[in-house]
């Protein structure tokens, strides 16, 4: 008997006695595993899956905690002001943790900063679950990066992520990495839909929700039920990077990149090109670091005071946000090859710092939602494209500390401006603060260009071939 294999095999009904194919379900099933094959490509290793899962889980904790942390601060009699000092406790602490597990991570290893950092986060969460102390709240916050909103919230997953883009890097040759930093911003859209979109919207739904069952809670404690939700999301975060395989640390292999050439290290244990590239990235990341943290902190805030909208609104605004952005993080990579990684990052740059103004000014939420979401769009696609173009230029022995050392001045800036944004924002100058971070974007894409332009990664400087990519030294197809 002639066996019929199931790719070949057809589905059926049976009409009046005859079989009629039925070419529909076949039809569902190609465009499903079209999707899957574009979303796991096979050239995606079994470490990489896990902590694209692990980012999807810890951008749900800190996507939710951004947005529902700036609203209960203020709910318990934080001010404006308070909230900035708040936030600028936190940036320190986060770039000193930072800045420790990158450097350290070349030397022992990544594998236990990316388990060990996210306990952070869920410790703070429960913490901020049955305290109101101001003192505690602000340890809390600082030690686990916790609360720092910024907007819709991908990408923002702690102190530990130099780390796990050092590590993620390993995983793939040149002409993949930035697909699957692409991948991983799809990710973090993902968790922050689910945490700022779903987790957030709790302490609007939830009282209503219960009260059908005639359970009823306060205000308070549906905010107390949101911090639970996000630790557990941190901790799941955690135990996911338990599975992964442990890298042999960075600082002990011989290899170097090909566009790389061999030189003696410097301070810290760096090589001379590598702190050429930091000390570059210092001055772009410090620019950077004034325009975010004028006006990231506070864009939930600034929602809430602004028109008046709270935690079910503004999650509601993200949700969408994060649904539209899953298209555009999985462009980074085509657009950096049709355009050049330097050129596709200008270009994200300036528009992000042009769409904020209108965004200011729009006279309601719907408005200002529409103009937010584009930039968005454009900040996801921009994210994987920079963190891609400085794994590039970075030799693999010094990833991990390149990574975090050169975010520093990013984090030292963001930890200044908001500061001065929440005075700003208690004299009740809503819109001075993001024209600020606009204009110190903008001078900021200026600048990345002058400084690299003329810079090529690996892919660029030589016609793509398929080389095999590696997972720990394991050959994968790359397809």
């Amino acid at each position: 008997m002639k066996k019929v294999s199931s790719s070949s095999h057809t589905n059926t009904q049976n009409t009046g006695g005859k079989d009629i194919a039925d070419p529909e379900p076949r039809s569902h099933k190609n465009f499903v595993q079209a999707g899957a094959a574009a979303l796991w490509p096979q050239w995606l290793s079994r470490d990489a899956q896990l902590l694209i899962w692990a980012r999807v889980s810890m951008s749900a904790a800190r996507a939710a905690a951004g947005v529902i942390t700036p609203i209960y601060l203020a709910i318990i009699g934080f001010s404006a002001a308070k909230i900035g000092i708040l936030f600028a406790a936190v940036a320190i602490t986060s770039a000193i943790i930072s800045s420790v597990a990158g450097v350290w991570s070349d030397r022992i290893g990544r594998k236990p900063f990316i388990i060990i950092i996210p306990m952070f986060a869920v410790v703070a969460a429960f913490i901020f679950i049955f305290t109101k102390s101001v003192p505690i709240i602000f340890a809390c916050a600082a030690f686990g990066s916790f609360g720092r909103g910024a907007g819709a919230g991908a990408g923002a997953i702690g102190p530990y992520q130099s780390v796990e883009q050092a590590y993620l890097t390993e995983t793939v040759s040149p002409q993949r990495r930035t697909d699957l930093f692409g991948r991983i911003a799809f990710a973090s859209s993902l968790g922050s839909l689910i945490g700022g979109g779903i987790i957030a919207s709790f302490p609007d739904t939830l009282p209503h929700v219960l009260r059908i069952a005639h359970i009823t809670i306060s205000t308070y404690e549906a905010y107390r039920i949101t911090f639970l939700w996000a630790g557990i999301f941190a901790f799941i975060a955690g135990l996911l990077a338990l599975f992964i395989t442990p890298q042999p640390p960075a600082g002990r292999k011989k290899t170097v990149e090909p566009n790389i050439t061999a030189a003696s290290h410097n301070f810290l244990m760096l090589r001379r090109e590598s702190w050429n590239m930091i000390l570059k990235l210092w001055v772009t990341n410090a620019l950077n670091g004034l325009a975010v943290g004028f006006f990231g902190p506070f864009i939930t805030y600034w929602f809430y005071v602004r028109y008046g909208v709270g935690p079910g609104a503004i999650g509601a605004l993200f949700a969408v946000v994060n649904i539209a952005a899953m298209v555009s993080n999985l462009s980074a990579g085509p657009i950096a090859r049709k355009f050049g990684l330097t050129n596709a990052i200008l270009f994200t740059r300036v528009l992000q710092s042009v769409l904020l103004v209108p965004m200011v000014y729009a006279p309601n939420f719907i408005i200002a939602g529409v103009i937010y979401l584009i930039r968005m769009l454009v900040q996801r696609v921009g994210l994987p494209l920079r963190q891609s173009f400085v794994m590039s230029v970075i030799p693999s022995e010094d990833r991990g500390a390149a990574s975090a050392l050169s975010n520093l001045p990013m984090q030292g800036a963001s930890a200044i401006a908001p500061v001065f944004a929440g005075a700003l924002f208690e004299t009740g100058a809503l819109e001075l603060p993001f024209e600020l971070g606009a204009i110190f974007q903008l001078l900021n894409a200026v600048v990345f260009y002058l400084f690299f332009k003329a810079i090529k990664p690996p892919e660029e400087r030589a016609p793509a071939s398929p080389l095999p990519n590696s997972s720990l030294g394991h050959p994968q197809p790359d397809s």
